[in-house]
């Protein structure tokens, strides 16, 4: 089942959190709505699930116009960053609680909870309480119980934000191993985390400030971004302001050779190159500047660079020799490395 905003809008006394939002998550596909907070991704989940109400415009599940339903009609699984489980009630209880609430037969809430219990690994904890499980364990009693009623959708709010890096990890490659388990379920993934983002969804939704600021598949937004925000928010990027010449673009005194597309000679734009395409040394498109910081990331070291007032960034195989803080480098990239990117209003 699919999920399908058209125009929506939802405000709050007079002030719109989420304006006039157009997107479509196809059937059987995992799209993160990923942005900063304020952002109005939160506000785009909940409508979804029936917590908030448009002013304008309408949610659709599989084309069904759901936008007057309240949530217990809607059929959707949710998963929340506090886990939102009952203290009092064991694991299985908890698992069991969606399916009690909608009358299920008790045979087939053991069967569905047994089910359920299995594919998110906590079958051997049913009789525990939830205060004898870790945050990753209590994470996956909170999934088992959105899977328990079978829906063809589900939503989860930052549902990974409350465990710690190595948990994070795990997590992740255990909901996308559900994903391919489950292919036919439709996940809406509410982050701020560009990784999980990257890792998880077949596509993403960038927010800013209660719009869509972009929307496409991971290597799409990575590799090709629309715009400034989008290349800052999808990976790390150099964003260096630049003007349009007939056979390049012009940095500060350094002409550099790269596809300018369809833009016009003179006219101000963005070159958006990422850190890991920047190379140390002479080549192509040579930037020389003063190294202001340097930082070892084991397999990598990342130099910032000072080129012309603006600090460049380069992650090169970790070196046996580092250049010290303030000596003089080259860097340099690829013409195909390089995107130009609509001017924006500032420039890191």
């Amino acid at each position: 089942m699919g999920i399908r905003f058209d125009s929506v809008t939802v405000a709050y006394d007079g002030n719109v959190v989420l304006d006039a939002l157009d997107l479509t998550v196809e059937p059987g596909e995992v799209m993160a709505l990923l942005g900063p907070s304020g952002s109005g991704k939160t506000t785009a989940l909940r409508a979804v699930a029936g917590f908030v109400r448009p002013v304008a415009g309408r949610v659709l599940l599989g084309g069904r116009d759901v936008t007057d339903l309240p949530p217990y009609r809607r059929g959707i699984g949710m998963v929340v960053q506090s886990y939102a489980l009952f203290p009092h009630l064991r694991v299985d209880q908890n698992v069991a609680f969606g399916l009690r609430a909608r009358k299920v037969p008790k045979g087939e809430i053991r069967q569905r909870v047994a089910e359920a219990m299995e594919m998110t690994g906590m079958a051997g904890h049913a009789r525990r309480h939830p205060r004898e499980l870790s945050g990753g364990q209590q994470q996956r009693v909170a999934i088992a119980r959105a899977l328990a009623i079978r829906p063809d959708v589900m939503l989860l709010d930052e549902p990974l934000s409350a465990l710690d890096a190595q948990l994070r990890s795990g997590m992740l490659a255990e909901l996308a191993r559900l994903h391919r388990e489950l292919p036919d379920l439709s996940m809406l993934y509410v982050t701020h985390d560009q990784v999980e983002a990257l890792t998880l969804a077949d596509r993403i939704a960038v927010m800013d400030k209660a719009r869509l600021q972009a929307c496409g598949t991971p290597r799409q937004l990575y590799r090709a971004p629309a715009n400034e925000f989008t290349a800052s928010f999808v990976g790390n990027a150099n964003l260096l302001p630049v003007t349009v010449g007939p056979a390049g673009v012009g940095f500060a005194a350094t002409e550099l050779k790269v596809d300018t597309g369809e833009a016009a000679a003179g006219a101000r734009a963005t070159l958006c190159v990422r850190p890991h395409l920047v190379g140390l040394g002479e080549g192509p498109n040579r930037l020389t500047g003063t190294v202001t910081e340097i930082q070892w990331r084991g397999a990598t070291h990342r130099l910032y660079v000072e080129v012309d007032g603006h600090s460049v960034m380069a992650d090169v195989r970790e070196l046996k020799d580092p250049p010290a803080h303030g000596a003089t480098v080259s860097l340099h990239f690829a013409a195909e490395d390089a995107v130009l990117l609509p001017a924006g209003v500032s420039h890191g």
